[in-house]
């Protein structure tokens, strides 16, 4: 038996989560944080609304609510209408969400379309959008081979290394592809990668007169990818679609058969997004 209760207490803290330990600051940060995303999702439901109206609904102080909309305000989130004394939602919240919309409706047009690419080729097919000179994998359709390829959604790649992103650049002059490399450089993954400017070039030049790019083990040895751009109703390319799969599937002689399948497809999608595109017999 336990001559004081210390050690017992240790022990039972020890079997569970340890204790986290923050600092003041860090805590009045996530705490303004989540009010202020409260005041957000309350100007969503209510369209507008004046301060002492969300300070009690809120629960909150209402000059803590009034230094919250404030930092709002000057980010665009919120707007103010000086006259009537009202806060609505801003510009800014209008272009968070819409990127998400955006991105959803993006993944909901091109499954069906992946899925019948996928059986067509025999092959996984994947879709991707550009972040910050990066590719970010956001939906796949995994074909039936047990030796496949697999990008977990939220994965990134590098663009020069890519087919999806070659893809992407193509569509794009010479100066806002160096501006989007000058972000992550060109390093190579595999002795296959187009590291320097004049390969990577005469890569997307190829790229954009047959309207698909060709990932030739480029990032992964024993991988190959084929892609395509997908663009929007303005005209920018805002995504792409590949098929991946293993070297020994993708031979020499598939590729030219293979890429006319996945432009096709990109094309559907972007068809489906509003493109105007000129369809050539």
């Amino acid at each position: 038996m336990p001559t004081n209760d210390r050690p017992a207490t240790a022990a039972r803290r020890g079997r569970g989560r340890p204790r986290i330990q923050r600092s003041e600051s860090e805590v009045t940060t996530v705490q303004a944080l989540d009010r202020g995303l409260t005041l957000l999702q309350m100007l969503a439901r209510e369209g507008a609304a004046n301060l002492s109206d969300l300070s009690l609904q809120a629960g909150m102080p209402a000059p803590t609510a009034h230094r919250l909309l404030s930092t709002l305000l000057r980010q665009q989130f919120v707007d103010y209408d000086e006259t009537t004394q009202l806060w609505a939602i801003g510009v800014q919240a209008y272009s968070v969400g819409s990127s998400y919309l955006a991105r959803t409706s993006l993944v909901e047009i091109a499954r069906p379309v992946m899925r019948v690419l996928m059986e067509e080729t025999g092959e996984t097919a994947n879709l991707a959008v550009e972040d910050n000179g990066y590719v970010v994998f956001i939906s796949q359709i995994e074909s039936n081979h047990p030796i496949r390829a697999y990008h977990r959604p939220g994965s990134r790649s590098h663009l020069h290394a890519s087919g999806i992103g070659k893809a992407v650049l193509s569509m794009r002059s010479r100066d806002e592809v160096a501006k989007s490399l000058e972000k992550t450089g060109l390093p190579a993954f595999t002795p296959q990668t187009l590291s320097t400017p004049t390969t990577l070039f005469e890569d997307l030049e190829r790229t954009r007169q047959r309207g698909w790019s060709f990932d030739n083990e480029e990032h992964f040895e024993g991988m190959r990818c084929v892609a395509a751009p997908i663009i929007d109703a303005r005209g920018e390319p805002v995504a792409g679609v590949s098929v991946s799969g293993p070297s020994t599937r993708f031979p020499d002689e598939m590729i030219s058969r293979i890429g006319p399948t996945v432009k096709k497809a990109a094309s559907r999608i972007s068809e489906a997004l509003g493109a105007q595109l000129i369809h050539h017999p």
